[in-house]
């Protein structure tokens, strides 16, 4: 889908256009630190933003360019935090972020109103933002077991339902 190099002999015009026509980015093992500018400029045509397995240890504000994004995958990576940003990404259905090194969860978590699922498993987090509860369509959310301060962000999402 999205390679890393040219392993196959695209150009980097070939992927860009690839990314372009299908939506997805799929970047994963690719031993990267931060994400390529190239994605950022495709703005509206990103559906899906696959960086697993990388060395990224941070997301640039300039994220919310990306404002037709419905899935982003951000597994196994160095991110100790999320830019505010984050909240624009209102299409964003599906964020993972699982086996970083989150110690946080921006406030603006809480304006992705079409989220659907979050997973936050293997990082930091001693607590969430009061923000979570305002997450209505959320239907799957993992990793949030061991947060005692969680009660009554659970209690506000069963109000939804």
């Amino acid at each position: 889908m999205g390679s890393c190099n040219s392993k196959n002999g695209d150009s980097s015009a070939d992927r860009v256009a690839r990314w372009r026509s299908t939506g997805i980015v799929a970047l994963r093992d690719c031993k990267l630190k931060m994400l390529r500018d190239e994605v950022l400029e495709l703005e509206t045509s990103i559906r899906t933003l696959d960086l697993t397995n990388n060395r990224i240890v941070g997301i640039p504000m300039e994220i919310d360019k990306l404002i037709k994004m419905q899935r982003m995958v951000l597994v196994d990576n160095l991110i100790e935090r999320l830019p505010v940003s984050l909240g624009k990404l209102q299409s964003l259905k599906v964020l993972t972020l699982d086996g970083n090194q989150l110690t946080s969860l921006p406030d603006e978590l809480g304006l992705l109103i079409r989220l659907e699922q979050l997973s936050i498993t293997r990082n930091l987090l001693s607590c969430l933002p009061e923000t979570i509860g305002c997450l209505r369509n959320v239907k799957e959310l993992t990793g949030c077991s061991s947060f005692k301060d969680l009660e009554e962000p659970k209690e506000e999402l069963k109000k939804t339902e």
